[in-house]
């Protein structure tokens, strides 16, 4: 401990290191990160649906259940999940996995690769990592990160409502009356109301005047 009055520490500078994002990039990553985050919980959650109550309660799921590898979830959900549904909600759920399987590599390199840019092309972000001795470049701009932020959307509503819109409504009337976060806070004037409406008002703000 040190022997410094308490009150010193406040009167030292902080210094803190930017990240040099714009703000659009910072709410597009926020927004991947997340959406990434329910895709793996919905998809982990319909594969245990999959198993018994005895196959649960007495410890007999596969070790990819731990759920330390997605990849090994995605896999039993494949199996277990979309190749038993039926007609179109199969199609859909197989197309929903191909999909997360192509964007993989791509979220892994955001969240895990080492970030950096150029003065020549400061509009483009790398990522840098290695995996098996191999060092990875992977390359992308706002817009595509907003590009990925949008299919992440996407992709968690169908592999919840694969029927589409009519098993939406089926899972609302089952749900009940339900208010967002957002609405809660509009109605209530908390003060996080005016975060959560921010995205939209960004946009807003971007759209071009006739």
């Amino acid at each position: 401990m040190s022997n410094e009055p308490a009150e010193n520490d406040t009167n030292d500078m902080e210094y803190q290191i930017q990240t040099e994002l714009s703000e659009r990039e910072l709410l597009s990553i926020g927004a991947i990160v997340a959406l990434w985050g329910s895709l793996e919980y919905e998809i982990f959650r319909q594969t245990l649906g999959s198993f018994s109550d005895s196959e649960i309660s007495g410890g007999r799921l596969p070790k990819a259940m731990n759920n330390m590898q997605f990849s090994e979830v995605l896999e039993l959900w494949e199996a277990r999940v979309v190749n038993n549904a039926a007609g179109k909600r199969r199609e859909v759920l197989q197309k929903q996995c191909e999909s997360i399987r192509h964007h993989y590599d791509f979220r892994n390199a955001l969240v895990h690769g080492m970030w950096d840019w150029t003065i020549d092309v400061p509009e483009k972000i790398t990522t840098i990592r290695v995996r098996k001795k191999e060092v990875r470049r992977t390359h992308f701009t706002g817009d595509d990160l907003a590009s990925f932020a949008s299919v992440l959307g996407t992709i968690n509503f169908k592999i919840r409502y694969a029927g589409g819109l009519e098993d939406y409504a089926n899972a609302m009337d089952l749900q009940g009356a339900h208010l967002s976060r957002r609405a809660v806070c509009a109605m209530t004037n908390h003060p996080l109301a005016d975060e959560l409406f921010r995205p939209f008002l960004l946009r807003q703000e971007e759209t071009p005047q006739k």
